[in-house]
């Protein structure tokens, strides 16, 4: 059929299913007004409800997050928007804005702006309890965000401030020669901003590779320091790296290429990772080490080696182990086997160098990954033997991941009552020490 002007006609099917179509759309319209309305009211209320607040609040709430997002949430009200300049704590991050790799340059220079802009303009009466700041190792915007942390320790104290600088390249694409550029480029910054690193207390660096006497020099600048990280830094394959520093508490190297770590003088120092030596020559170094975690030991090996830390740390008072084989990763990650040699367990032997020594000031002894058979029973008596003054022995069971599970884990470890004493009374220990099982 046709009407007037010759068109044909819509059956009435055909409107009646545009009506239906139409109404729809009318609903869905009125539906999302009435949710942004919604929203809109619940925003001003919660903004109404946030503005409120005291300032001390508010500071302590903006405070525990981002910088950045703090910036952002002190927009929501005029009375809000001073309250950035009197911060006392501050995280500038690249981190914190979703980016792709094409669009890093302008992000760092964002970061760097923010960081020069807020350190500029902040009360100085406030002091700054921490600064940290996460970004890209770049001329401009190091210097930027250098200057600006050197003119902000000049004019306003600052407690604490941290340095993690990543590289334009992850380690997996950098070649030897963008390691030495790394490297080039950070001895660069140092030598332009010393002030700023003069006062650092945290240092992060990765992917660098470093001159024979670099490492020492930066050391030697960042006088304040308490605590290096080293991830994938080297001085070249089979390197040797000296450690000196009169204020270091903590040093962690991680994946470089060093062939060992020698530790000239670290009064100070707390916490390291070594091999096992001769007690003599280690107790200048761990003299005034108190607490000790050893993380990821392969289930099955002898643990008897750790013994070398409790006997060239006289001071220690907490020793705790986690005795964890991480299967699900292990088997199915081949790189993971060869960084971490999995594939290929080995015991290490371990025979005091005094061996009547006595150890008076370890109180406490904890292990994760307890299981009732002889080698931590074994370990068990050894570490009391010697720790003479030991008041508190904590078990717990297997660590879980979210992949591996009680599927893999066939744990042994002692839950009834019954178990448990006759676990304790296995270990035979005569020493007063009190046996908590935690799990």
């Amino acid at each position: 059929m046709r009407n007037k002007s010759g068109r044909p006609r819509k059956s009435a099917l055909h409107e009646a299913d545009a009506g239906n179509k139409n109404g729809r759309r009318r609903r869905n319209l009125n539906a999302m007004q009435k949710a942004t309305r919604n929203e809109a009211a619940a925003s001003n209320a919660s903004e109404d409800r946030l503005s409120k607040l005291p300032n001390d609040l508010l500071l302590n709430i903006l405070e525990r997050v981002d910088t950045l997002d703090a910036i952002r949430t002190s927009v929501l009200s005029k009375r809000m928007l001073k309250l950035p300049t009197m911060l006392s704590q501050f995280f500038l991050s690249i981190s914190s804005i979703k980016y792709d790799h094409d669009k890093m340059p302008q992000i760092n220079r964002a970061v760097a702006h923010v960081t020069d802009s807020i350190l500029g303009t902040r009360n100085p009466e406030i002091t700054i309890r921490n600064l940290k700041i996460r970004f890209i190792l770049m001329d401009r915007d190091s210097l930027t965000i250098g200057r600006s942390v050197a003119h902000a320790m000049s004019t306003q104290k600052v407690e604490a401030a941290e340095f993690e600088i990543i590289t334009e390249k992850a380690y997996r694409n950098c070649t030897p020669a963008d390691l030495r550029q790394n490297a080039k480029l950070f001895n660069n910054f140092v030598g332009a901003c010393p002030d700023a690193f003069a006062g650092l207390r945290r240092l992060w660096l990765r992917n660098m590779r470093f001159g024979e006497q670099d490492i020492p020099n930066i050391l030697s600048t960042c006088k304040l320091l308490e605590s290096l990280r080293l991830i994938h830094c080297d001085s070249g394959i089979h390197s040797v790296l000296q450690v000196e520093h009169a204020q270091l508490i903590e040093l962690e190297v991680d994946l470089g290429k060093f062939e060992r770590v020698e530790l000239i003088c670290l009064p100070k120092l707390q916490r390291i990772w070594v091999v096992p030596e001769c007690p003599k020559m280690l107790k200048p170094v761990l003299s005034k080490l108190q607490h000790v975690n050893l993380d990821n030991l392969p289930e099955g090996c002898d643990l008897a080696w750790t013994m070398f830390i409790i006997e060239a740390a006289p001071s220690l008072k907490e020793l705790c182990i986690t005795v964890w084989d991480h299967w699900c990763i292990m088997m199915t990650n081949k790189e993971f086997r060869k960084k971490y040699g999995y594939c290929e367990k080995a015991d290490v032997k371990w025979k005091p160098y005094a061996p009547d020594f006595k150890h008076k000031n370890l109180a406490k002894l904890t292990i994760y990954g307890f299981q009732p058979n002889d080698n931590f029973k074994r370990y068990i008596r050894c570490v009391v033997e010697h720790a003479v003054n030991i008041t508190e022995i904590s078990l717990y069971d297997r660590k879980l991941c979210g992949r591996c599970g009680d599927k893999v884990y066939q744990s042994r470890y002692p839950r009834t009552a019954e178990e448990r004493k006759r676990t304790a009374e296995g270990l035979g220990l005569t020493s007063p020490a009190v046996i908590h099982f935690r799990s």
